[in-house]
C-alpha cells in the first residue's frame, strides 16, 4: 500500500510539472493554438525518426508561417519529443533573460540544422543528391556534441519497472547539446544511404515525410489519424455520391 501511494504521488507530481511547463510555454508563444493543435493530433511526431520529425517542422505553418518562430517553440519541440525533461524545459525557457546572445545563436543554428535536414530528407525521398553543404551543417553539430549513450526510461512517468532505451547524453559546455539527439538521428538516417525508406505523404496538401517501416513498404500517409483518415472519409463521400447518382 505504501509503495502504491508513493507511485501515485510521483504520477501526481509529474502531472503538475507537465501542466506547469505547458502554461509557461503557452505564455511565451504567439502562435501556440495552431502549433499545439498539430501536436495534439499526433501528426507532429508520427514519422518514425526524430530527424524527420524535426525536418517536418518546416512544413507546419502557424499564423506567422513559421512553426519555430522563437526560443520557446524550439524548447516545446524538444520537450514534446522527449529530448529534455519538463523540469529542464522550464529552466531553458527562462534562459534568454540571462543568456540572450547564446540562446539567439543556438536558435539560429537550430534553424540552419532544420533547413539542412529538410533538404536532405527531400533529396533522399526523391532520389537526388545530398549536397556537402547540408552534411557540413550536420557535422558541425555533431562535432560540438560528442557524447555517450546511456539507458534511460522510455516513459519518464513510469516509475516502477519501466521499459528502457538508449539515449545520447552529450558532452558540451555550450547549448549545442540540445540538438545532439536530432543530429545523431539525422546522421544514422543519411548513413543508411539511398535505400532508406523515406516517403512523402500522399496527401498533396501535407508535405510531411516519414520513415516507412511497414511490412509491405507501401505506407502512404504520414499518419492514419490525420491524412489517412481524411482520405478514407473523402473516399467514402465519393462512393456515397456515386451511388446516389446511379
Amino acid at each position: 500500500m505504501q509503495r502504491r501511494s508513493h507511485t501515485n504521488l510521483l504520477n501526481y507530481i509529474n502531472r503538475l510539472v507537465s501542466v506547469r511547463i505547458k502554461c509557461i510555454i503557452f505564455s511565451h508563444m504567439d502562435n501556440v493554438s495552431s502549433i499545439s493543435a498539430t501536436a495534439r493530433s499526433g501528426q507532429r511526431f508520427a514519422s518514425g525518426r526524430l530527424a524527420i520529425d524535426y525536418a517536418n517542422a518546416a512544413h507546419i505553418s502557424g499564423e506567422s508561417g513559421e512553426v519555430l518562430s522563437g526560443w520557446a517553440d524550439l524548447i516545446l519541440f524538444l520537450a514534446e519529443a522527449g529530448n529534455v525533461s519538463h523540469e529542464r524545459a522550464t529552466t531553458l525557457l527562462e534562459l534568454p533573460a540571462t543568456a540572450p546572445e547564446e540562446t539567439a545563436a543556438l536558435f539560429e543554428s537550430a534553424l540552419d540544422l532544420r533547413d539542412a535536414l529538410s533538404r536532405s530528407v527531400r533529396a533522399r525521398a526523391e532520389g537526388t543528391v545530398i549536397r556537402p553543404a547540408w552534411i557540413a551543417k550536420l557535422n558541425s553539430i555533431l562535432a560540438c556534441t560528442e557524447g555517450y549513450e546511456r539507458l534511460e526510461p522510455r516513459d519518464a512517468k513510469v516509475s516502477r519497472d519501466p521499459e528502457w532505451e538508449l539515449r545520447l547524453a552529450a558532452r558540451s559546455d555550450g547549448l549545442e547539446w540540445l540538438l545532439a539527439a536530432i543530429a545523431r538521428s539525422a546522421a544514422e538516417l543519411i548513413a543508411e544511404g539511398p535505400a532508406a525508406p523515406i516517403r512523402k505523404c500522399a496527401n498533396p496538401k501535407c508535405g510531411f515525410y516519414f520513415y516507412d517501416e511497414s511490412r509491405t513498404r507501401r505506407r502512404r500517409w504520414c499518419s492514419m489519424k490525420t491524412c489517412g483518415n481524411r482520405a478514407k472519409v473523402a473516399a467514402h463521400a465519393r462512393r456515397k455520391r456515386s451511388s446516389e447518382v446511379s
